[in-house]
């Protein structure tokens, strides 16, 4: 179970997975996975973004494991996964393939769903044998693939350098951030969150990303702020499909845009008016439908074509 479920509560908190196991990466890097829903259903794979974990998916396994078996990994140095030196866009991808061997049978096809550093996950894999292999479609939540720092609307200052160097700082700051407090909340809600976000999602989201050890949070500050995926988003080949909300001040919409426009296949765009950067917490049913969509159209076919 993980360490989480004592810190999030209520409907937030963290099912209890039916299986767990851990996937070990080419470097060696150890990955907590969980398995959710009946064997031999279709398959979903979770990836969280920086600072967070499995537990931010919570809302989706619990709806998607009544019929599907989802997949959910923690990033490493997140959530129950140890901290590793390495820290890439490549070792992203190195796990996501480490945990798709571990979890999927030859040739099975998953849905694979990404979440800001999770999207970014799959774009890095996106030319990898494995990748191809296992991904029937993936979801891109509120994530982008180049000029993170440059595009970031955190810092409410006018385009320009000045605005860059301050939020490299602010998003790059070795502070921890201790305990969750009011003011806590408010700043993850303004930097995160739509304006209308119920507390308890502001809560939850939190305590997730305040559990984040402050080394691991810094260290990964540093890949987003260079990282560069634009190519990798033209070798997505696999149908796509892009969420984001319009008040994202992590990843403002331009990122959305960008990815609709360079994806071979994007397969819809949902812009969400008025929500920020945790689509999958501020639009829980909104992320499960598109999720199921996918599987319902891509997967399960492919599936029945191979029988």
């Amino acid at each position: 179970m993980s360490r989480l479920t004592h810190v999030v509560n209520g409907p937030y908190a963290p099912p209890v997975a039916a299986r767990e196991l851990t996937a070990v990466s080419a470097d060696g890097a150890r990955l907590h996975v969980e398995v959710h829903g009946p064997d031999g259903a279709p398959a979903v794979v979770l990836s969280h973004g920086w600072s967070c974990s499995t537990a931010f998916w919570a809302a989706q396994i619990r709806d998607l494991a009544a019929d599907h078996r989802v997949i959910a990994y923690d990033q490493r140095g997140h959530g129950r996964s140890p901290a590793n030196p390495v820290c890439s866009a490549d070792a992203l991808a190195d796990d996501l393939e480490a945990v798709l061997a571990a979890t999927l049978a030859p040739g099975e096809k998953a849905v694979l769903a990404g979440h800001p550093m999770g999207g970014m996950t799959l774009m890095a894999a996106a030319g990898r044998d494995r990748f191809r292999e296992h991904a029937g479609a993936v979801l891109l939540c509120s994530t982008g693939s180049s000029r993170l720092v440059a595009e970031s609307l955190v810092v409410p200052m006018r385009a320009g350098r000045s605005r860059i160097w301050l939020t490299r700082k602010v998003l790059g700051s070795r502070a921890p951030l201790g305990p969750v407090t009011p003011v806590a909340r408010r700043i993850l809600k303004y930097a995160t969150m739509g304006p209308g976000s119920a507390p308890g999602m502001v809560e939850a989201c939190a305590r997730i990303v305040h559990a984040c050890p402050r080394k691991v949070r810094y260290a990964w500050s540093h890949v987003l702020d260079t990282l560069d995926l634009d190519h990798r988003v033209r070798e997505l080949g696999v149908p796509a499909a892009v969420v984001v909300g319009t008040a994202d001040r992590m990843t403002p919409v331009v990122h959305a845009r960008a990815l609709v426009a360079a994806l071979p296949h994007c397969v819809g765009s949902t812009e969400l008016p008025g929500l920020g950067h945790m689509t999958p917490v501020e639009a829980p049913a909104l992320v499960i439908t598109r999720i199921r969509e996918l599987v319902s159209t891509y997967v399960r076919i492919q599936q029945k074509e191979g029988a």
